[in-house]
């Protein structure tokens, strides 16, 4: 749990609980053509916290997180700073936006665009979400990609692809396995 001073101005993360989940999140090994540049799965909607936890655990190869800017509706509260192991980070709010993003500025003015996946996703869910947000090339908004997962349950991936049982076509080619197929063939 965080606390606050004031009308949540800022929130000061109280050490993270040794309890607590490995980060869940999944970024995307290259920006290009990329309409997301990952995923994060929070455990909560406590915004202070999981912000802490995210900026504790981010990947020092991607930057140190200096800014969030978050959508409203996917957090209890936003504060407008959350100081995060002796130094603090900047927190803004998209107006009136229900985007499911965490836009991250680095300390080298990196912007990422990463999809926030709800809390109270079941397992299959927020593993699709965190893979298609990673996924490279992909085009989706976040509530698009969101509104899909849900939609979309059944992630067994026997249900997008055929396989004809044929020959397989030898060396260099693919077995039909791994071949991508047409739904209703």
């Amino acid at each position: 749990m965080a606390t606050s001073n004031g009308p949540h101005l800022v929130a000061v993360a109280e050490p993270i609980a040794a309890s607590r989940s490995p980060l869940r999140l999944r970024m995307a090994r290259t920006a290009d053509g990329n309409h997301l540049d990952g995923g994060w799965w929070p455990q909560s909607r406590d915004l202070a916290v999981e912000l802490a936890d995210l900026v504790d655990h981010f990947p020092r190869t991607l930057g140190r997180v200096v800014r969030a800017l978050v959508s409203p509706p996917d957090w209890d509260a936003v504060p407008r700073v959350v100081r995060v192991g002796g130094r603090s980070v900047k927190v803004g709010a998209f107006p009136r936006d229900d985007t499911h993003l965490i836009h991250l500025t680095t300390s080298d003015r990196t912007l990422l665009h990463v999809l926030v996946v709800p809390p109270g996703f079941t397992p299959d869910q927020g593993e699709e979400a965190l893979l298609a947000a990673a996924t490279s090339g992909n085009a989706h908004s976040g509530t698009e990609l969101l509104r899909e997962v849900t939609e979309h349950p059944d992630v067994d991936p026997m249900d997008h692809w055929s396989d004809d049982g044929g020959a397989w076509w030898g060396s260099g080619r693919l077995a039909p396995s791994y071949r991508v197929g047409e739904r209703g063939r």
